[in-house]
């Protein structure tokens, strides 16, 4: 298979017009010795590209062809397909990656900030603010926010710090603090403080979409506890941050209302939908997505709530230290 470095026509170093390119024969013959990044003329060049991508997707398909007929001849014989590669199954292995059969992962849990609400001990009550003088945009994400996570409430920061917030939150039983920064009038980070103890999660936030910029999307969601799913958080360190976003929402979902807020983590970013779904038949699905849909990165996990002076860190991300491979991952 030839390479896009090494292509050429048997014609392209000799002086031909334009409208030789409609004549040309329909198999492009692309020797070694010639590279089309000498080609010249820009039309030329861009063209012969194009003949070489296409040359190249006719091979592939081929190929795909000759080993379908080959698996359909040798029948039950026939070795498995191969496993394509990808970054996922060829990821380092973390040391910390979590046994659900661990023990001492279970005592952890049990003992950790976040064991009384999976006791049943606590019922979720989430504040919702912004950063100070918050643009329409943000303030239109957290109303939304406010619909998707029950038993929440928005309120604006007038001027006050976090640290004056927290004592007043932890006294009005709130048990969660969402807080939304923005930057340029566009949502950029998002603080997720659980209370009265921490931890403290500090994300960057992207790919902010409101419910009128999702195409096809549903009616505005119902008052109905919503479904919870946490996909892939294998680490201990994602484990606790799966927790927290599990102790957002109440115990028991409200099946009736068919909502699911999902939290899938790949590559380290954390993708949020919210989807409305609907049983066609005993194996088909649809679903169908209510917004809003955001990505977030994580920044840092601090213990106890938020100090941005005095604080002791559980985990930050460094960036030179930490992204030395595609292929380690955190969460």
């Amino acid at each position: 298979m030839s390479s896009p470095g090494s292509m050429a026509s048997g014609a392209a170093g000799s002086a031909e017009g334009p409208g030789d390119a409609t004549r040309a024969p329909e198999q492009a013959l692309f020797p070694p010795a010639f590279s089309v990044s000498e080609i010249k003329n820009k039309q030329r060049r861009h063209f012969m590209f194009l003949r070489w991508k296409q040359q190249q997707r006719k091979e592939k398909l081929a190929n795909k062809k000759k080993r379908r007929k080959e698996r359909e001849a040798l029948g039950d014989e026939a070795p498995p397909k191969p496993v394509p590669k990808t970054i996922e199954n060829q990821r380092v292995y973390d040391e910390t990656t979590v046994d659900p059969n661990d023990e001492e992962v279970a005592f952890d849990e049990s003992t950790d900030e976040f064991a009384p609400y999976f006791n049943r001990q606590t019922v979720p009550k989430i504040l919702i603010t912004t950063s100070d003088r918050p643009r329409g945009r943000t303030v239109r994400f957290c109303e939304q926010l406010s619909t998707i996570i029950p038993n929440s409430h928005v309120y604006y920061r007038r001027g006050l710090a976090l640290k004056r917030i927290i004592p007043q939150c932890i006294s009005r039983d709130f048990t969660d603090l969402i807080v939304i920064n923005e930057d340029r009038k566009i949502p950029n980070g998002l603080v997720l403080s659980h209370l009265p103890d921490g931890p403290t999660a500090h994300f960057r936030m992207s790919s902010v979409r409101l419910r009128k910029e999702i195409k096809r999307k549903g009616k505005e969601p119902t008052k109905h506890q919503p479904e919870v799913i946490l996909n892939n958080f294998t680490t201990r360190l994602g484990h606790s941050i799966g927790r927290m976003f599990a102790c957002l929402f109440p115990h028991d979902p409200q099946f009736i209302g068919r909502q699911v807020a999902t939290f899938h983590n790949q590559r380290d970013y954390i993708f949020f939908r919210f989807h409305r779904y609907i049983f066609r038949s005993e194996k088909k699905v649809g679903i169908q997505e209510l917004g809003p849909r955001f990505t977030l990165k994580l920044r840092s996990l601090q213990k106890g709530t938020f100090d941005s002076k005095f604080g002791e860190y559980e985990w930050i991300h460094k960036h030179r230290e930490m992204d030395t491979s595609r292929r380690k991952f955190h969460l």
